[in-house]
């Protein structure tokens, strides 16, 4: 049926994956979601058997904690990032409804390490039989950890039809610049007059990954700059959370700068500046462990800015995007950023990687 009424208007059967990296759905699997997680070579890049048995050990040790922070959540002991990662998609695929009205789009949500899995997302799309395949991670910022995985993992499963195109970032895109600052003026407003520190907090990696060719440091440093510039002189810091493991991640860490804001005497606006949507990250990490640190320090007021979610101008960024991507000509790039993606040369960057092909 939906292939009929594609046919009908003339137009295009558009299928749109939202890559995301996914969370478990409740305490039961919390477990294997983990193990997925750390058995990812992009994660810990051991030979085969020896990360499937690290994994094995991680998700085991690792299980009663994450269980205990996922149940602070109210989300039935899983994540909630699914739910809202749906909500995102509906919205998209409306406003795609709106903006390409003579084509066929829908939307398809494909995790990384928990359900709905790429396996059968990918053969939901060859099923539903698209023209064009528009590749769409929901992580703004490349990098090898997220993007890279996520997508080395669709094009192993995928055998469908389709024209594919990738969209490998969108660090500096309008809409998602213009939604973060509207979070962070209201941040602001909320702080009165008190003195605060702006505080970029992303998701961390290990410095090794930069010095491999990995762009993620530079793409997230372009979305900070790309925001102050629009908001004006305001005293701001980049830092980086979730670190995990003895190998030296890049740094400041979030607790670094929290210690720094409170020996400085002022307070803190964080921006979850890497996320699009709330999940384990910022509703325990930033909410409660951050904000019992910050009280502990004296760093009042904290205040976390929420993810950009459903907010318009994040979902115009996405369409944008989209329709940039189904407009590039044959021949012209399969993989490229909705904007202005690296500055320098990376080694991991796809857009540089194809065109020196």
């Amino acid at each position: 049926m939906a292939g009929q009424a594609g046919a009908s208007t003339g137009g295009r059967r558009i299928a749109v994956v939202l890559f995301n990296l996914g969370g478990p759905d409740d305490a039961a699997s919390v477990k294997p979601f983990l193990f997925n997680l750390f058995n990812d070579p992009a994660i810990i890049g051991l030979p085969g058997l020896l990360r499937t048995a690290v994994a094995r050990l991680i998700s085991s040790r690792r299980e009663k904690p994450a269980q205990a922070n996922y149940a602070m959540m109210d989300a039935g002991g899983g994540s909630p990032l699914l739910p809202e990662t749906r909500r995102q998609s509906a919205a998209l695929e409306a406003r795609l409804g709106q903006v390409l009205p003579r084509d066929e789009v829908r939307t398809f949500i494909c995790m990384r390490y928990w359900n709905p899995m790429t396996a059968e997302v990918a053969a939901d799309v060859a099923v539903w039989g698209p023209d064009e395949v528009v590749l769409l991670p929901l992580y703004p910022q490349f990098s090898t950890t997220t993007t890279q995985s996520s997508l080395k993992a669709w094009n192993a499963a995928y055998a469908g039809s389709g024209r594919s195109r990738t969209i490998c970032c969108y660090p500096q895109a309008p809409g998602w610049i213009e939604a973060q600052v509207e979070g962070i003026r209201a941040a602001l407003a909320g702080a009165g007059d008190r003195p605060v520190r702006v505080l970029f907090s992303a998701h961390g990696i290990p410095e090794r990954l930069v010095t491999q060719g990995d762009p993620y440091q530079e793409q997230v440093e372009t979305t900070v700059a790309a925001i102050v510039a629009r908001l004006g002189p305001v005293d701001h810091q980049i830092c980086y959370q979730s670190r995990v493991g003895p190998m030296k991640w890049l740094g400041p860490s979030t607790p670094e700068a929290l210690t720094q804001a409170g020996h400085d005497g002022v307070g803190a606006i964080v921006v979850p500046v890497a996320f699009v949507s709330e999940h384990i990250e910022t509703l325990v990490e930033l909410d409660i462990e951050y904000g019992e640190l910050a009280h502990g320090l004296g760093v009042v007021p904290y205040i976390r800015t929420p993810t950009v979610s459903l907010s318009a101008p994040f979902i115009d960024t996405l369409a944008d995007a989209v329709v940039e991507a189904v407009g590039r000509p044959a021949g012209g790039p399969v993989v490229a950023p909705c904007g202005l993606g690296c500055r320098d040369r990376w080694a991991a960057c796809p857009y540089q990687q194809e065109r020196a092909a």
